[in-house]
Formats: structure tokens, sequence, C-alpha cells
């Protein structure tokens, strides 16, 4: 003994208004909780209210106010019931379960959902679906497939036209659009029609030299 008094340690034993949880599991519930609510689809959350099934499936759950909808994706007629207010983007991801298309900023600023309509790209995000009954849609998945990749599908992985790869989808859509647009010669030509695919990494060059590949051999 060195004739210190040893202080007894203190506990905190107060009990929570939830019960028995401590502040620091109480607030680990609520994170997990948080989590778990973000990450549903608000938009079919707001659809369904309180009649929501309990079917996971893409485009079986029942929709308060869906309509049926005819659609031509990548030559195939499919069809679904969605809600009226849903863009295109989340109708060929949601319903269609053609994933390939991205989510990025959802207002028509980075070009991650770029698809064709009747030939020309659109940001699926900032159209509804409703709109493009019986139009001709082409997505990345309509684009090639592994061993029959699309010429520019090809110049990308060549000239390693992407690193994360998220924006990458949209990045080569736009680019096989720009090939049946006027556009000069000159990389900054290319750059300009490109300016509304965004691309975080900053791999622009890398995307500028596969296009300018499959243009010269167009």
């Amino acid at each position: 003994m060195n004739g210190e008094e040893k202080k007894p340690e203190i506990v905190e034993t107060k009990e929570s208004p939830l019960g028995r949880f401590s502040r620091r599991s109480f607030m680990s519930h609520l994170g997990a909780a948080g989590v778990a609510v973000a990450t549903v689809n608000p938009l079919r959350a707001s659809a369904e209210g309180a009649t929501a099934t309990a079917s996971s499936e893409p485009g079986t759950e029942a929709i308060e106010g869906a309509i049926p909808l005819s659609l031509r994706v990548n030559g195939k007629t499919i069809q679904v019931k969605v809600d009226p207010r849903a863009t295109l983007l989340d109708c060929l991801r949601e319903y269609a379960a053609l994933t390939g298309t991205k989510k990025g900023c959802d207002h028509g600023q980075c070009g991650a959902c770029t698809v064709h309509v009747n030939g020309r790209r659109i940001n699926s995000c900032l159209t509804l679906a409703a709109m493009h009954e019986g139009d001709e849609i082409t997505t990345i998945e309509g684009l090639g497939e592994p061993g029959n990749l699309h010429p520019m599908q090809a110049a990308f992985v060549e000239h390693d036209g992407y690193q994360c790869g998220y924006c990458t989808s949209g990045q080569i859509m736009s680019a096989v659009a720009l090939l049946k647009e006027p556009c000069g010669p000159a990389d900054a030509d290319v750059k300009e029609l490109m300016s509304g695919n965004i691309c975080r990494c900053g791999a622009y060059p890398n995307i500028v030299a596969a296009i300018q590949h499959v243009r010269q051999r167009a």
C-alpha cells in the first residue's frame, strides 16, 4: 500500500427511456435502421404507402395508381406497370432490371444514365417512362455483349477509357451516338460533344482516344 486511497470506479447505471439500452447500443440500433431506410427505393415507397406487398421481385409489387406500359428495349417488347411519375431511368433499372444504366446525379448533369431513344442519346433521369411507349430504347446491354463487343466498347478497353467504371456505360452510349452527329475531326471537337458526360476519375484523355480510334476506322 502506498498510502493513496484508491477511488472507486464510477459506472454509469442510468436506465435509458427505451429500456436497458446503453447510449452506444441505442445509437448503433438507430444507425442500422437509418441505413435500412435509406436503401429503400423512395419512389416505390412513396407510391406504395401502406400497401407494400411481401414480394420483392422487380415489377411485381402492387403500386397504387400504376399504369400499364409497353416499351421496346434493346429490340424486345416489355410489359410493365409503373408509377406514372417513374423516370425512364428508374423504369429501366427497377422494373426491367437493366442495371447497366447508372444513376449518378439524377439531375441530368453527369450523363451516367445516358441511353438511346430512337437513335438519339438522352439523359434517362430527365424523362418519364410513360412518355416513351412505342419508342425504340437502347441501353448498354443492347449495344454488345462479352465476346461480341461493340467497336466502341472494345476501344474503351483497348485505350483504358475507364477507371472506376461507374460512368462508363453512359460515356459509351454518348460516344456511340456521337458517331452519327456532326462533329469536327479534332480532339477538342470530341471533348465538346462529350461534355455532358462527367468522369470523376478524370479518364478523359483515354476516353477521347477511344472515340477517335473508332471514328478513324469508321
